[in-house]
């Protein structure tokens, strides 16, 4: 019997993709992925870094930045509201005038003091205005026991700009008078200085002083308010502790200028050890502190600043200024 021959296969077989084909085809496509991806970080990589070089490394600062905060620790235990009230309008006219901003923290918003002195709270108090102000370049810390009485001299050109910072530093000064043999630098340059403050007889004195933010500031803010110099008992609590840290932390030293004491010191009261008849507030200076009447039971802060008040409304009527005649 014969059987039929199967079909005889065609001498052309339909097309099918070889497997080794559509393997390399699948190998190619992952190796351009690979690569575009490679480039697209390449790409985000050289974006940022050129981002960073023409920014300078620094933060964009938001508009309407003010320059300078005013910073006044209010002590609402001590102060009556009335006197509280007229502390802050001192500050407000003069910041309103230009543009910068005020900050009116209390004694009682930093418990972590503890059993130090209340006057300690000034540490934090700057620190949290750091925080609130970012972007602002200096930060006037002055007591509650002063009065700006020249609203018309602006910080940068009465203190801060550089050059006429080097015109006041006193260079070569004993840090803490008469005979410290810590003295302040004698070649440092104003573009440098992150802390700007006056000395007395009787020492440095943090009731009127401009710290520039910074990472050295919050440095400098950590180390003042460091547990152990709270526990020193230092006689003028934060006052000495700044002198101990000034004078042994070079770090510190390297950034401080000390100025002549009326350019941002002057008192309403004749105190030999303190200045005596030199510190004196006279017409035309920029602020007067009411040194001591917190501490002296036969003064009264408020009457002081009252009375520095009426001058400064006499004084506002005479040159015509906003505000001139308003102290009562």
């Amino acid at each position: 019997m014969h059987f039929a021959y199967p079909p005889r296969k065609s001498s052309h077989p339909p097309a099918y993709p070889a497997r080794g084909l559509s393997r390399s085809l699948s190998y190619n496509q992952r190796r351009q992925l690979k690569i575009g991806a490679i480039i697209l970080c390449s790409l985000v990589f050289l974006i940022l870094v050129l981002s960073r070089l023409f920014s300078n490394g620094t933060e964009r600062i938001p508009p309407a930045t003010p320059e300078v905060v005013i910073v006044t620790l209010i002590d609402e235990e001590n102060m009556s509201k009335d006197y509280i009230a007229k502390v802050q309008d001192n500050r407000n006219e003069y910041a309103a005038r230009h543009g910068y901003a005020t900050f009116f923290p209390t004694v009682s918003s930093y418990p972590s003091i503890n059993d130090s002195p209340r006057t300690w709270s000034l540490v934090p108090a700057l620190r949290h205005a750091l925080t609130l102000h970012p972007h602002s370049t200096y930060f006037f810390a002055l007591s509650p026991h002063a009065l700006i009485m020249n609203p018309t001299l602006n910080l940068r050109t009465h203190i801060l700009a550089p050059n006429r910072l080097e015109s006041l530093m006193l260079r070569d000064k004993p840090v803490v008078p008469p005979d410290s043999v810590i003295k302040t630098f004698g070649n440092l340059k104003g573009d440098r200085i992150d802390l700007v403050l006056t000395q007395d007889g009787e020492g440095l004195c943090p009731g009127s002083f401009v710290l520039k933010n910074g990472e050295w500031a919050q440095f400098l803010l950590d180390t003042w308010f460091d547990p152990l110099y709270r526990s020193y008992n230092f006689q003028k609590a934060e006052a000495h502790a700044l002198e101990h840290i000034v004078q042994w932390h070079p770090t510190i030293l390297t950034k401080l200028a000390l100025i002549p004491q009326r350019t941002l010191n002057t008192y309403n009261t004749n105190i030999a050890s303190r200045g005596g008849a030199d510190a004196l507030y006279q017409d035309g200076d920029f602020v007067v502190r009411l040194v001591g009447c917190d501490t002296d039971a036969a003064r009264s802060c408020e009457g002081e600043f009252e009375a520095m008040r009426v001058k400064l409304g006499a004084r506002k009527m005479r040159e015509g200024l906003k505000g001139g005649g308003q102290v009562g």
